[in-house]
């Protein structure tokens, strides 16, 4: 008998209570796949696109960062990934944190695409461990990549033996590429990759192989498996990493009952809702990109209508400035972009009355006293009618 079993008889690799979730996970998992796949399935303009996935790899890395008490903010996260960001010298170690994380999602997004990503093992998670923790601040006693040859403590929670940690973090890297995780449903599966994913980041937490960075390397596996598993958009993976640092004393109480209670259904619930908590706001953001899509087309049809002149081209270019559900004084109409500024250039009031009149006359702006914006609501109209609830 190995030691570990006596002293964390909890850590079984076995994820047969999934079957033992309340109905209301199963149902925030279902909503989660559909959403996956709507935002997977909608074509974005490709600055938005890569917009949103840059957005989603500086959040993830800071946020998994921050749980660890790292206090560079997420602009300052965003400068150091775009190079236009250094760190005062005193926290220079906290942007080589940062750093390593940042380049580590890099890799693993990069490696996704191309589909030279390696199989879970127990030498990955150590690899991954020792990008972590590369040139940071650390105890003498912790070699980065190395599994630890002393006892530690997080709070009043004590991690598996030291002796027992490499074949532990084996145990885990041969149960999570089994095939317990996979499904031939596409709805069992989805659920089973989010559930694969959370049980990673929480059996690396119970083993604590390290000496130091394990939860960081929990959050990097936990991402990895969501990312490689192709039912999951790549800016959505990042998610739950957000979601624990913006719930941090939940995340912490979480992980502290799932080791009481020796059971991983109420962290695998945390987790679920958060991650649909997530995924709602990113559909949110796509469906904007949507509308703007939508509303530019619109704009671009109603217009055609019209004879192709000089006056045609500056009007379509004044509705197309304004900015959705924003009215702009008048005054300020004819600066709303560089563009805008020089069509107007030379004309005289009259010409931006003409011009706002005739497109309210085609149902394109909107007049408040005078502020104008532009009438985005009518797209509105051509949605599928619901009842009023």
């Amino acid at each position: 008998m190995k030691a570990y079993e006596e002293s964390h008889p909890w850590i079984t690799f076995s994820a047969s209570d999934v079957n033992n979730l309340p109905p209301k996970t199963w149902m925030l998992l279902g909503e989660a796949r559909a959403v996956c796949e709507q935002i997977a399935d909608t074509p974005l303009k490709p600055g938005i696109a890569e917009q949103m996935n840059e957005v989603a790899l500086i959040k993830g890395a800071q946020a998994t960062t921050a749980i660890e008490g790292n206090t560079l903010s997420e602009d300052q996260v965003a400068g150091i990934y775009r190079g236009e960001y250094s760190a005062p010298p005193s926290r220079a170690y906290q942007e080589r944190e940062v750093r390593n994380v940042l380049d580590a999602l890099t890799d693993i997004a990069e490696q996704t695409a191309n589909g030279t990503l390696d199989p879970i093992t127990a030498e990955l998670i150590c690899e991954y461990n020792r990008r972590v923790l590369n040139a940071t601040e650390h105890s003498p006693d912790v070699e980065p990549g190395a599994f630890r040859t002393h006892s530690v403590t997080v709070g009043k929670y004590r991690g598996a033996p030291a002796e027992d940690c490499r074949y532990l973090t084996q145990r885990l890297a041969a149960w999570l590429e089994s095939e317990i995780f996979d499904s031939g449903d596409p709805e069992t599966g989805f659920a089973l990759t989010v559930v694969q994913a959370v049980y990673a980041h929480l059996y690396i937490a119970w083993i604590h192989p390290f000496g130091d960075g394990n939860g960081r390397t929990a959050r990097l596996l936990e991402f990895m498996l969501l990312a490689r598993s192709g039912r999951m958009p790549l800016l959505a993976a990042h998610l739950l990493s957000n979601h624990y640092n913006l719930t941090r004393d939940q995340y912490y109480r979480e992980l502290e009952a799932a080791s009481r209670t020796k059971s991983a259904l109420r962290f695998v619930a945390y987790a679920a809702q958060g991650l649909i908590d997530g995924l709602r706001e990113q559909i949110e953001l796509v469906r904007e990109q949507q509308l703007d899509v939508s509303w530019t087309n619109f704009v671009n049809e109603t217009m055609d209508q019209f004879p192709t002149s000089r006056a045609n081209d500056r009007q379509r270019a004044l509705v197309l400035s304004m900015l959705p559900f924003t009215e702009t004084s008048r005054e300020d109409l004819t600066l709303l972009s560089p563009v805008l500024a020089a069509l107007y250039a030379g004309t005289g009031p009259r010409t931006l009355s003409r011009d706002l009149n005739r497109l309210r006359k085609a149902g394109l702006v909107t007049r408040n006293g005078r502020f104008w914006g532009p009438n985005t609501e009518i797209m509105f109209t051509f949605m599928p009618p619901i009842a009023a609830t």
